[in-house]
């Protein structure tokens, strides 16, 4: 009989559950009950588990899954609202960490999700550089907002030393994030072969390097499922719903929508697709939606073939 486990993650605590034995346990989420954690589950009884899951809980669970990863357990981190979506069908309005490690345990033992590698030390430290640079994007963003909202001369002065500040730091984040690309051969390139695709540029480039590694190894069905561009319909007998999106990659379907919208007014070929797609009648923001899905298509082509963009 197959073993499954699954651990709520907080702060200060891990709290497991093991499926089918229901054996449950809390151990400290720092070294010493990672540890422990890693000891007993490689001490179970039985077969080796064959899921071991948490949540994406923010970053808290970053070294539990790291520890777990090193001891070569397979370890996945799941979406929390997928889980939540799984315990309300259930019927588990209860919310309690052991609860929660149990609803993960019994969520991946019924959609068995396919365990990945992790992201290795570089990845991970482009990845949080990129995710501090698209903070500080924002942060320009909404100071902005307020510089045009407010007329008071002093609040204005505030604005603007903050706003200098912060490109001073997104001009530094820019030299740590080329330093970083200029330091990988392999990294190097990946940019000029995706930034070679009319609409995509370097931050493109990087968020899809560091937060989409798989780019180039999986099928297009795959690659748009893992990003959260993988379109599911709701139908019942002759009642036909509207296909959605959702699930996958945040930060990967906000650049695809940005890098979209650029290539629609400069990539002839994302052009012509989008405008077939409108003038076939489906609504401006699905053909985006689909132009999004067809640009990962292709840059995963590109990747994978390690040829680059050709207007054809």
């Amino acid at each position: 009989m197959e073993t499954f486990v699954g651990i709520d993650v907080s702060q200060d605590f891990l709290d497991v559950h093991v499926l089918p034995s229901g054996e449950a346990y809390r151990v400290g989420n720092d070294t010493d009950g990672i540890t422990r954690l890693i000891e007993r589950l490689q001490a179970l009884e039985g077969p080796a588990p064959e899921t071991i899951a948490l949540e994406a809980t923010g970053g808290l669970e970053h070294s539990a899954v790291a520890g777990l990863a090193a001891a070569n357990l397979p370890v996945v981190v799941v979406n929390p609202a997928q889980v939540r979506a799984y315990a309300n069908a259930l019927g588990k309005r209860a919310k309690t960490d052991p609860l929660d490690a149990e609803v993960i345990a019994r969520f991946v033992a019924a959609t068995r999700p396919e365990p990945r590698p992790l992201k290795d030390a570089d990845t991970q430290a482009l990845s949080q550089l990129v995710s501090r640079r698209r903070q500080i994007v924002q942060m320009i963003v909404a100071e902005e907002q307020r510089r045009h909202q407010t007329l008071d001369r002093q609040m204005q002065k505030s604005i603007k030393r903050l706003l200098a500040a912060l490109r001073r730091e997104l001009e530094n984040l820019d030299k740590s994030l080329d330093e970083q690309i200029r330091n990988s051969p392999i990294w190097r390139v990946k940019e000029k072969l995706l930034t070679s695709v009319p609409g995509v540029g370097p931050t493109v480039a990087r968020t899809l390097i560091a937060e989409m590694p798989e780019l180039g190894q999986l099928n297009r069905r795959q690659i748009a499922a893992l990003a959260g561009l993988a379109p599911w319909t709701r139908q019942s007998g002759k009642w036909r719903g509207k296909s959605f999106i959702g699930g996958g990659r945040e930060r990967v379907r906000s650049v695809l929508f940005m890098a979209a919208l650029v290539a629609i007014r400069h990539n002839p070929v994302l052009r012509t697709f989008r405008d077939r797609l409108v003038e076939s009648g489906k609504p401006k923001i699905v053909a985006v939606v689909a132009t999004m899905r067809k640009l990962l298509t292709i840059l995963n082509a590109i990747i994978r073939d390690s040829k680059p963009w050709q207007n054809a």
